[in-house]
């Protein structure tokens, strides 16, 4: 008998960049059809002055008339430049070129992480991942690289960093430790449909102070444990091309220069530290000075035009919240120089620009696919098809009758859903809350807790969904970190590295959730998971 030879069919491995022009063409084409077939959604809107609903509909908009081909060939480069991530991503990469090009980014890894159990930096990085939420998506341009660095010098899988940083801001994005712009943007929402049922009602930024606080440290422990039991065993060890280099030649070592090297080395590298370190804690106050009101040419980072301090220091039109990631890049700068300058590491300008440089370099990729994830991002946002689908989330609630636990099961079910097309907590709150609230308080739930739901229901699917805007900067690290340019990680892939992570976490939002409605513990001072509490 004579040999079959199996006809093996050749893998495409389509990149990102592809897939994302695929997926704009398809959703311009999608446009069409469904604005034909007359796809539409109505949502609730409270009217504050009387207190009454009003009814809005929603219709998607053909990208394929002369209005919709005009935004999208007229807003390609506003799309772009105006795009978050992609501004906050150029000024961490000068942060973190000139950092690495004056070794201070080495020195304090190798002088200080690589002293941390490997299980601890994991949860210090989801940790700091998850409350990094407190000002916009500075988690995903700062956190990600900066784990990568720290697992590659750690002789861990850099993949594994990524992930962790990605899934610890992505999964974790609506907790933190303090009150930030996710309460002022939320607030307005919850306490304008609170009112259809109580006018009295008041949602203070505090109401849920306790429980982000308490689920931070939760979450960033379970998402430990998946970080390190899981995801770092599936992604095994790092496949470099520099791995198993070996030398042919032999050279004569002298231990006596090496040891003299070393300890000059070692000088100079605690001279730099000090030099960062006094550096480091000027700019610091600076910065804070600068938000503090009523003082000497103080507070102007502050939006002085909100009555409260925290709307002063979040609000939409906040200069401290606009400006952190600009900030955080200056911290890292001068910092940075300091060091080259006290550890002699750097002789003139031309070796920051360099430095800065080759990061820019390795990012060229990425800075392409911002490009066309912008234009995918905006071009669905422009045809309303994901909003429509947020609205039939909230219909379906509207118009089912639960007691409290089976409601805030749905709920949480129907908001994760929702995230998957719309990705702004604010803008699904708008929709839901005149829905979701006034029944949750019928049910015995507070309008605090409600708003806390749609907090853990978006952050169940945040890191799963490619309409994230920063999803495309997790694919690209993923990218940078690819050996192998000829099999580019893919969004199927990327998506496939983090559902374990999604899996488990998204069970214990659910379960803790419940749980702490059950308990009923305070979710903020004064404030309880029930209705009749008050």
């Amino acid at each position: 008998m004579k040999d079959k030879k199996k006809l093996k069919l050749k893998k495409f491995y389509f990149h990102p960049i592809t897939v994302f022009i695929f997926l704009t063409i398809l959703t311009i084409i999608a446009s069409a059809i469904l604005s034909a077939l007359q796809m539409q959604g109505t949502y609730s809107k409270v009217n504050n002055s009387n207190y009454e609903l009003e009814s809005v509909l929603v219709t998607v908009k053909n990208m394929l008339t002369f209005d919709g081909m005009k935004f999208i060939f007229s807003n390609a480069l506003r799309n772009f430049l105006s795009f978050a991530p992609f501004g906050m991503l150029v000024l961490t990469l000068i942060g973190l070129g000139v950092s690495s090009s004056t070794g201070f980014l080495d020195t304090v890894i190798s002088r200080k992480i690589k002293k941390i159990d490997k299980r601890i930096v994991t949860f210090i990085i989801i940790f700091l991942a998850t409350i990094s939420s407190l000002i916009n998506d500075i988690g995903y341009v700062l956190l990600i690289p900066l784990s990568a660095i720290i697992f590659q010098a750690n002789n861990r899988n850099p993949f594994a960093g990524i992930v962790a940083a990605f899934c610890g801001v992505s999964f974790g994005s609506a907790i933190s430790l303090f009150v930030g712009s996710m309460e002022v943007n939320l607030i307005p929402y919850t306490t304008s449909a609170a009112r259809l049922i109580d006018r009295s009602t008041h949602v203070s930024l505090t109401s849920n102070l306790i429980i982000i606080i308490v689920f931070s440290v939760l979450l960033s422990i379970i998402g430990t444990v998946i970080v390190e039991s899981i995801i770092v065993k599936r992604l095994g060890k790092y496949k470099d091309n520099q791995e198993n280099v070996k030398t042919e030649e032999l050279t004569v070592v002298d231990e006596e220069e090496i040891e003299q090297e070393r300890i000059a080395k070692e000088k100079k590298e605690k001279a730099g530290l000090k030099y960062a370190l006094i550096t480091a804690i000027v700019v610091i106050v600076a910065f804070i000075y600068m938000i503090i009101p009523n003082l000497p040419s103080s507070g102007m980072l502050l939006d002085m035009s909100e009555d409260t301090y925290l709307g002063q220091l979040f609000g939409t039109n906040s200069y401290f919240q606009d400006g952190f990631t600009y900030m955080i890049s200056l911290l890292f700068i001068l910092t940075s120089i300091a060091y080259g300058i006290g550890a002699k590491s750097i002789k003139n300008d031309k070796d920051l620009i360099y430095g800065c440089e080759k990061m820019f370099t390795s990012s060229a990729e990425m800075v392409m696919l911002l490009f066309v994830a912008s234009q995918f991002i905006s071009i669905f946002r422009e045809t309303n098809i994901g909003t429509i689908i947020a609205t039939w989330g909230a219909n379906i609630l509207g118009s089912v009758s639960f007691s409290a636990l089976p409601l805030i099961i749905i709920s949480l079910v129907l908001i994760a859903i929702a995230n998957i097309f719309v990705t702004t907590p604010s803008s699904k709150w708008q929709i839901f809350a005149p829905v979701m609230v006034p029944a949750m308080m019928q049910a015995n739930i507070s309008p605090q807790f409600a708003q806390f739901i749609l907090r853990a229901g978006d952050s169940m699917t945040a890191g799963i969904t490619p309409l994230l805007a920063s999803f495309a900067i997790y694919i690209g690290y993923l990218n940078i970190y690819n050996k192998d340019k000829s099999k580019p990680i893919t969004i199927h892939q990327a998506i496939a590295y983090v559902m374990p992570y999604f899996t488990i976490i998204s069970i214990s939002w659910i379960l803790l959730t419940i749980g702490w409605y059950l308990i009923g513990l305070p979710i903020g001072p004064g404030v309880y998971p029930t209705f009749n509490s008050y």
